[in-house]
This record gives C-alpha cells, structure tokens and sequence, in this order.
C-alpha cells in the first residue's frame, strides 16, 4: 500500500510531548487518547522524531543507538495488559525487578516469545546490552575512554565480559523487548483507526553509539575510533563558520562492497515500525561535508561524493518502492532534486521558509509539488505564532501578499490553511500551532544544547471545539485520506 496514495492530513508531535505519569511522555493511555483524538480531527498521519536512546540533552537526532527505543518511553501502568507478559508483572520496579518478576511468572509460551525476540535481533541487540551495561560500569565515560580489553571488545568474548552481571544483561534486552510490545500494540491501535505512523530517521550516527563501538569498520574511524573526518554542513547565509556537527561519516567504499547492509537492516528495521519514514539529511546522499577532524569550525570542509544511487537502488531490489520521505531542507542542488526524483521520493517544504520576496522561492505555495510533505514549521522552526510575531513590517506585507490574505490575518490558522489548500499530497501541522502557543513552545532551536526537546502539552488546554474545526478543514481541502 502506498500510504501517500490519498491528500492526507498529520500531526508532528514526539511522545516526550504527550502527557502522561512519565518524565517524557507515553506510549501508553494518552497515546492512545492522541490517536483517537487525531482521527476525530480527521488526521490519518502522526509524525514523530527519532525514538532512540538520546544523548545527555535529550536531542533524538543524538542517538546511543540506531535500533534501540528509548526505554523511558515505556509506560508501566499498561504492561499488565499485555498478552505477552504475566498479568501480575512488577510495574513498579526498576528494570531488574521487572524482568525478575518476568522470569518468575511467565508462561512457558511468553519466555519463548522473548527468547525469539532476542534471537531475531541479536545483531544489534547483543553488542546494545552490552554497551549500554559497560558504560554504567565506567561511570558513563565515552567508549573510546574504556580500558583497551573493553573498548576493542568483539563478542566472542561476551561470557567473560558479563561476569556478575547477566542478569542487568538480559534486563537490559528485556526492556527493549517491552518497548517493542508496546510500540508494536500503539502502531495496531493507530493502523485500526486509520492512522499512519511516520518516522525519522537521523543520517549520522553519535559518536558515543553502540554502533561506532562494534561496527567500526561502518564509519570512517581509525582502529582506535577516532574520526578521520567528521561531519557538518559549510557556511551560509545563516551561519559564515558552517555547523561542526562532530558525527563520524560513513565509509562508504566499505558500506558499497558489503551491499550496504548495515543501512538496509537499519531501514528495514525502522519501516516495521513505522508506515512512512523520513530520511533526515537526505542531501548527504548525493554528496556530504567532509570536515578534517580537528577542524576548529566547518569553513575548512570539502564536498565528496554520495553513494545515494547505489543505495536507494540497494533498497529499492531489496524492499521495492519503499515508504520515504527526503528530507530536501537547506543547500539542495540539482543534484539533490534530481536524485529525489529518480527513485520517487516526496521531498519537504516549510510554509515559515517561502517569504524571502523571491518569486521563485521553492517552499511558496504556488511551486508546491504533488509529492512532497507540506509543513507550516518544523521542529527546528519557533511556533508559527513566535515566527510571525518576530517578522518585521515589511516581511509581513509579502506573506499577507503571497498569500492573499488580508493585513490581520488570523495567527496561526492562515497558515494552516496555506498547508492544508498545497497541491502537496500530505499537510503536516505541529501540535503546537494547532494549539496556537507562543515561542515558549518550541520544540528546538538549533546550534544550542540547553532548553530543547522539552515542550509537553496538557489535554485541558485542548479546545472540545478544535477536533470538529480541524476535522471540517481536513475536509474542504479533501484531505480526510
């Protein structure tokens, strides 16, 4: 099924914004409560960013891992009710008394369904144990920082390694097997009421990531991990010193002559859990910025060549016309735009980003394309209320121009309705415009580290009347999937 086959309507909203008993959000009760309220609206598509283990400031886009879920999503009020598990399982426990009370109570039937988990996933699931229990050993020191023995572990070794502590070992695999039970029963509950799930996918990986750690033949390391090279973007309008993201890059030479497995497992295993996936950086396919390691900023980088044909031709023999969306945002060549369109890939345009005055600006309306994803901000965006509020006067007269709307239009629904009129197949509007809140509701602002990634919204402050208006307006634009 092509799930853009229809003018769908969504919601950008990460479970760390839900609420819910958790310090960052559910994927119990009011997940659920999310999905019904989105197919009230009319909405059939819910976009979340990447699920992973974070890093220290909680950014998605800096994940521990490239498989794992962040275990701190789990909600414990809902484990009881899950077939898989004892009706009486510890909720309240840490980790290691939950799989205790796992091992003591289970059916000989719910410890093979885990048993088969393990197995199914060893690959990544093994070495994320293992790193995830290491770095609690060495008191969350960075990988490359572990004694040598540790730091070059291959698993062979495993059994020595988990002396006295095999069993925060395998509640380590346990917790990702509750994630995955209860990721697994939001996405059925989601799919049943007609509700996509998309996904994200970050291109680079963190450094400090199981992944660096045990595949360093993947990334452009030397045998010790340290980056030859490492990745960024090169100066701008924005920014003259570029942004030193400091991620390893890939190496591809290596990547092409074992059939790219390892990105093809890692989009594989994304697309079992989401309906749509979006390839974030997407242009790093074509070509990238290398930037010498070290480098003081990003002003020193080269480009060099993607393999993007090679893998996107991978992946297309290996899974068909998979489910994708390209993130095309920022520096976008011919290039970029050609290789997008070679394999039929929607790309991406922000409403915030079309008011520059040029007629010719790729995100106006009026050069929307039918296959591309229309947003009126993203989560790297401030609040379509922040962004108006901060425009001067004569920027204001051209968004009033572009799009015909009057000198006090009202903010931010006349840009919502900009979204939902785009010839663009899916509109996706962040909760926070929906809600219509100001600059403290932002989700990230990027090239800082602090106060991101925190914004929760609260269901008394979501108007009864909101659901039916949405639903109306998905309706007038024929966007009701």
């Amino acid at each position: 099924m092509n799930p853009l086959a229809a003018r769908r309507a969504g919601v950008l909203l990460h479970p760390t914004s839900l609420p819910g008993p958790g310090a960052r959000g559910t994927l119990g009760a009011d997940a659920r409560r999310f999905v019904d309220w989105l197919a009230a609206g009319g909405f059939s598509v819910w976009q979340t960013l990447p699920l992973g283990v974070t890093d220290a400031y909680g950014s998605p886009y800096g994940l521990r891992s490239a498989y794992a879920g962040d275990p701190r999503f789990i909600d414990a009020a809902d484990l009881a009710a899950i077939d898989a598990l004892p009706a009486r399982i510890d909720a309240t426990g840490d980790r290691v008394a939950r799989y205790a009370s796992f091992t003591a109570l289970a059916t000989g039937e719910q410890q093979h369904r885990f048993a088969s988990f393990v197995r199914a996933r060893r690959r990544w699931l093994l070495p994320y144990g293992l790193f995830e229990l290491l770095g609690a050993r060495f008191g969350a020191a960075p990988w490359w920082h572990w004694p040598a023995e540790y730091r070059d572990l291959r698993l062979g070794e495993l059994r020595g390694c988990l002396a006295g502590n095999r069993t925060e070992f395998r509640a380590l695999l346990f917790e990702q097997y509750l994630f995955d039970l209860q990721w697994s029963a939001l996405k059925r509950y989601a799919n049943e009421r007609g509700v996509l799930l998309f996904g994200d996918l970050p291109f680079y990986m963190d450094r400090d990531s199981v992944d660096v750690w045990w595949e360093r033949e993947v990334f452009a390391v030397d045998e010790r991990g340290e980056p030859l090279a490492v990745a960024g973007v090169p100066p701008d309008y924005f920014n003259a010193e570029g942004q030193l993201w400091g991620n390893p890059l890939y190496d591809w030479d290596a990547l092409e002559r074992s059939g790219f497995r390892w990105w093809l497992e890692r989009i594989g295993a994304q697309l079992e859990r989401f309906d749509l996936l979006r390839i974030d950086h997407f242009r790093a396919l074509e070509s990238y910025w290398e930037i010498p390691a070290g480098a003081p900023n990003a002003k020193v980088g080269r480009w060099r060549r993607g393999r993007g044909d090679a893998l996107l031709g991978a992946l297309r023999a290996r899974s068909g016309n998979a489910p994708l969306v390209a993130e095309d945002l920022g520096l976008i060549t011919d290039e970029v735009r050609a290789l997008r369109d070679r394999y039929e890939l929607p790309g991406m345009v922000v409403l915030q980003f079309a008011f520059d005055g040029s007629p010719d600006n790729p995100h106006l309306p009026r050069h929307h394309r039918r296959n591309c994803v229309v947003y009126t901000g993203t989560h790297d965006n401030d609040t379509t209320v922040g962004w108006y509020a901060s425009l001067d006067p004569r920027t204001r007269d051209v968004v009033h121009a572009m799009l015909g709307v009057g000198p006090t239009p009202p903010v931010p629904d006349f840009l919502i309705d900009a979204a939902y009129a785009s010839t663009a197949v899916l509109a996706v509007i962040p909760m926070q415009d929906l809600l219509a809140r100001d600059s403290g509701a932002r989700m990230n602002t990027p090239g800082t580290l602090v106060g991101n990634w925190r914004w929760r919204f609260d269901w008394n402050d979501v108007p009864q009347t909101l659901a039916p208006a949405c639903r109306e307006r998905a309706a007038r634009a024929g966007r009701l999937g």
